[in-house]
């Protein structure tokens, strides 16, 4: 195996790369790592007990089979580029990839080995594939590495990741593809060995218009104590004619609070776009970015967190391109965290309006709720004082979104919403997941116990078992009920 020790960034190389390699080679030096240097971090262990870890552990095996003579080795990744695990029996290959450091244990994010498969896939969160040449440090430059981000079936983030590593002399035609169909395989076997929890939608990158003709003035139902202070700090920072981040956890409402500050200022249309599919990045960056330029509009970025590392370079200089409509940026930002806003994006950013999570304003929750109602049945609808403690004391791990969906159900079939009327998630505190024959099981204790004037007794007889048993799988499940644990 022959390597070359030219500079990555050499005119025969840089005619013929794409512009996803090419941005990646300007992180690497950003990073401060050379064509000469890598610098793959060690840690003491990797974490062989994860979802992850068990399902790609069994997809990997099952394609070692179907590549039985081939030199290729198969490594699983954690999101953060550390290896966990390396599938392999050509003794050859293994052994070069030991001295470079491309093994269990070693971090291999591009800020450690500059511009490489797994590296690649992880900051775009794409499907990558990286030739001998393309690689920055010349000490990878004899291997082609494909690989895939592996997506978590039920947040939708990223996992983890497949790479699949061979010479560079190989063919590689089908090895992205193998990469690809093992992570989407991963993905669905940690889904179906998971709690039974439902898919999440994978990013579609969509575009929203809001008209401001077509909306009303915020209410107060809308405005809630909880949101207030976050409302005024981003109207002040419009008004002020800042470039606004608004951030905060999934679910917590951080677009319609943006769209909302700005709706009282002014009369102006809102697009919201949200972060694409992979293979959608450059229609989507052409299909709303000569918005910008347009009088009276505002575009909402949201979850720029999770945007693939060359669109947030292009992005960057887009935004930095536009001009000040009437005294206000035409931009806002969404992110989880200011910490985790990429530093391109971060740094055109005046202020950060942070808006707290459910669980943190209990206050906000019935309000909300009968605001929702309302909504969904074009007139008020009433709460059990029972329906109402259960609503507040709930922790709303998906926040704002997931009242919205509950209350919203609930108030489809009913003018008054009691406990029965709620899923059984309502009444479960936090804990470890549960499997599917668990959830049933938590399903139908709920469904008896949230009958009006159901005793534990009576639930217990319905489901034929024990009173004890019945208070035992409530403790087991963090089940609370207002108004019934306490019965006979």
């Amino acid at each position: 195996m022959h390597v070359h020790r030219s500079a990555p960034d050499s005119a025969a190389c840089a005619a013929t790369i794409t512009p996803r390699v090419r941005a990646s080679w300007r992180r690497s030096a950003r990073y401060g790592l050379t064509a000469e240097e890598m610098r793959p971090v060690f840690t003491g262990s990797v974490d062989t007990g994860s979802l992850l870890y068990e399902c790609g552990s069994a997809v990997l095996r099952g394609l070692q089979a179907t590549l039985a003579n081939e030199p290729v080795s198969m490594m699983i990744t954690d999101p953060e580029g550390l290896v966990l695990s390396r599938i392999c029996e050509d003794g050859t290959i293994n052994r070069s990839l030991d001295r470079v450091n491309l093994a269990p244990g070693f971090y291999f994010a591009e800020e450690n080995a500059g511009t490489n498969g797994l590296g690649l896939a992880l900051a775009d969160r794409a499907p990558s594939l990286v030739r001998a040449e393309e690689h920055y440090c010349a000490g990878l430059r004899g291997y082609t590495c494909a690989a895939a981000p592996v997506l978590d079936p039920v947040s939708g983030g990223v996992a983890g990741s497949i790479n699949l590593t061979t010479w560079s002399e190989s063919a590689s035609e089908l090895l992205l593809a193998l990469a690809q169909s093992a992570a989407g395989n991963t993905t669905a076997l940690m889904l179906a060995r998971g709690a039974g929890h439902s898919s999440h939608p994978m990013p579609r990158g969509e575009v929203f218009r809001v008209y401001a003709d077509r909306m009303r003035a915020p209410d107060a139902s809308v405005l809630t104590p909880g949101w207030r202070t976050a409302f005024a700090e981003a109207r002040s920072a419009f008004r002020g004619g800042r470039a606004v981040a608004v951030v905060g956890e999934p679910g917590t409402g951080k677009t319609a609070l943006a769209s909302l500050a700005r709706r009282e200022l002014r009369r102006e249309r809102v697009l919201n776009v949200r972060p694409p599919a992979p293979d959608d990045v450059e229609a989507w960056l052409e299909l709303w970015t000569p918005e910008l330029g347009k009088d009276s509009t505002c575009v909402i970025i949201s979850g720029v967190d999770r945007l693939p590392a060359w669109v947030i370079s292009e992005l960057a200089a887009r935004l930095a391109e536009v001009r000040v409509h009437d005294g206000m940026q035409p931009y806002v930002l969404t992110a989880e965290s200011a910490e985790d806003m990429p530093e391109e994006l971060r740094r055109l950013v005046d202020a950060v309006v942070e808006v707290p999570a459910l669980r943190f304003r209990p206050d906000d929750v019935q309000p909300l709720a009968q605001h929702f109602a309302r909504q969904r049945r074009r007139r008020d609808v009433g709460f059990t004082p029972q329906a109402a403690r259960a609503l507040e004391s709930f922790d709303w791990p998906e926040n704002v979104r997931q009242l919205r969906q509950v209350v919203r159900e609930a108030a489809s079939r009913t003018d008054l919403i009691d406990l029965n009327h709620l899923p059984p998630e309502v009444f479960t505190g936090p804990g470890r997941p549960l499997t599917r024959l668990e959830s049933v099981e938590r399903d139908e204790i709920v469904r008896c116990l949230a009958e009006p004037g159901t005793t534990v007794g009576e639930a217990a007889r319905e489901l034929g078992v024990s009173r004890a048993t019945i208070y035992r799988k409530m403790a087991q499940y963090r089940i609370t009920v207002p108004g019934r644990a306490s019965r006979s």
